[in-house]
């Protein structure tokens, strides 16, 4: 008798054991044996085991590990699979996966699909994930690696005490009917994720967002998470967004070619690619030490970002003007969500360098600008009364896309600009001599504390 044939003979409880198998599991039908009860440590058989409908685990799960060999184990999908994910989870506690590869079939879910309705999950509108979780409580991904996933690798809704550490992913992610990104191919943590570590990860070649916290509006925010270490390259949307969240660090993250390849930016949807964007209502929040090459797009955006600092980031874009058709001002703040107003920021010590516009667009008040170094601005020439029309997005407010720094007087909604400290910044380019710092008509710079700013033209 092979060992296979011995092997699938073995109740599930004794698959655990392993010693029947002779190391690790060898198949479907026999990993769906071992995880039936929903405990214990599953250790899964060298080389590939192809994966046709999803591994649900039960409700209730709890202490089980699911473990690749070695030498190397991957879960590979056919194309006939169909369903939510490779694994689901729901309402399990101390999960732990690693050492596996999950390698998707991308190209033969021949499906356009765009984002999903504003009261509907990410977890309930999108199949053909990696892996899924719903109301998981201390869960640990480690050392596994993502290859080709239609949609999400990694989505985790609802889930507390979650770590996420050297997870490889790369070529994931699907279009809409535009054949633009949708925002897929990442991680997504959604619903009040709270207590989250994404750390020490490598994002390449994902067509929507690398790591996002995102919640529904009438769902609770995102808490207590680190985003720390990850490598993305090549993200035809944002490397990071934080959505929704509260006392979240984005710190020592690095990245390139963001907002590449161009065809697939979601201009319609206006999913302008940014290496670090932020949504709805976001505070005590940090973003440090990061650092950003070729962002075809913004390197920070602060949309409903409020109480918290921004504080030692790096973004540079080298390359030739027709590189960044998308090019916008490097630090930009909003307002959309109703909840927040921009206030109370700290934005100090970053490098913004070859910014296509500006080097801030600034709302709100008692923000602190200072030691920051915007250098090589305005690389589209805008000038004074330019008839060209990437320099006239607003004609009512001419300096808007000519300025360093710009204090304007909205964004999604009007906001009261004042008391500010804009102090001892670096500010170079085309006309900053003269256009390094302004207001919107109808504010007043003398409302904010302005000084010992070094205002210089490209030499």
């Amino acid at each position: 008798m092979n060992r296979k044939t011995r092997c699938a003979a073995v109740p599930a409880v004794l698959l655990l054991a392993l010693a029947a198998c002779g190391g690790g599991i060898p198949d479907a039908g026999q990993l769906r044996q071992a995880v039936a009860a929903g405990t214990g440590v599953v250790r899964l058989a060298p080389g590939v085991i192809e994966i046709s409908e999803p591994i649900e685990i039960p409700s209730g799960a709890q202490e089980l590990e699911i473990i690749g060999d070695p030498s190397g184990t991957t879960l590979r999908v056919t194309p006939r699979f169909a369903g939510k994910a490779v694994f689901v989870f729901r309402s399990a506690s101390k999960i732990t996966l690693s050492g596996f590869t999950i390698e998707g079939h991308r190209a033969s879910v021949d499906e356009r699909i765009g984002l999903p309705p504003s009261n509907v999950t990410f977890l309930d509108f999108y199949s053909n994930n990696g892996m899924v979780f719903e109301d998981v409580q201390d869960l640990g991904i480690n050392d596994v690696t993502f290859a080709e996933i239609a949609n999400y690798p990694i989505i985790v809704n609802a889930g507390k005490g979650v770590v996420i550490e050297n997870v490889s992913i790369r070529d994931s992610g699907s279009l809409n009917e535009k054949g633009r990104n949708n925002a897929s191919g990442g991680i997504l943590l959604e619903n009040g994720t709270s207590d989250f570590v994404v750390r020490d990860s490598v994002f390449d070649n994902v067509r929507g967002n690398g790591v996002w916290t995102h919640s529904r509006y009438e769902s609770p925010r995102n808490s207590d998470g680190l985003i720390e270490g990850n490598t993305f390259r090549m993200t035809a949307r944002d490397a990071i967004q934080v959505g929704h969240a509260t006392r979240i660090q984005v710190l020592r993250n690095r990245g390139s070619k963001i907002g590449y390849p161009n065809e697939e930016v979601d201009i319609e949807g206006q999913g302008f690619p940014v290496a670090i964007d932020t949504s709805g209502n976001t505070d005590e929040t940090i973003y440090a030490e990061n650092t950003f090459e070729d962002f075809n797009g913004k390197c920070i955006d602060l949309d409903g970002f409020h109480h918290g600092e921004i504080r030692d980031n790096r973004c540079v874009n080298k390359g030739p003007l027709e590189d960044y058709p998308l090019g916008h001002f490097g630090i930009i703040m909003n307002n959309a969500n109703p909840d927040m107003e921009s206030v109370e920021i700290k934005i100090t010590g970053n490098v913004i360098d070859g910014a296509v516009y500006g080097g801030l667009f600034l709302i709100g008040s008692r923000h602190e600008v200072r030691g920051n170094q915007f250098l090589n601005l305005n690389r589209v020439g805008c000038r004074e009364a330019s008839a060209d029309p990437r320099c006239n997005y607003w004609p009512d407010e001419p300096a808007l896309l000519r300025t360093g720094i710009y204090l304007g007087k909205r964004a999604e909604r009007p906001a009261d600009t004042r008391d500010n400290v804009i102090k001892a910044n670096v500010i170079t380019g085309l006309g900053m001599q003269s256009a390094c710092i302004a207001a919107a008509p109808g504010l007043s710079l003398s409302d904010n504390q302005i000084g010992e700013n070094q205002c210089r033209e490209n030499e």
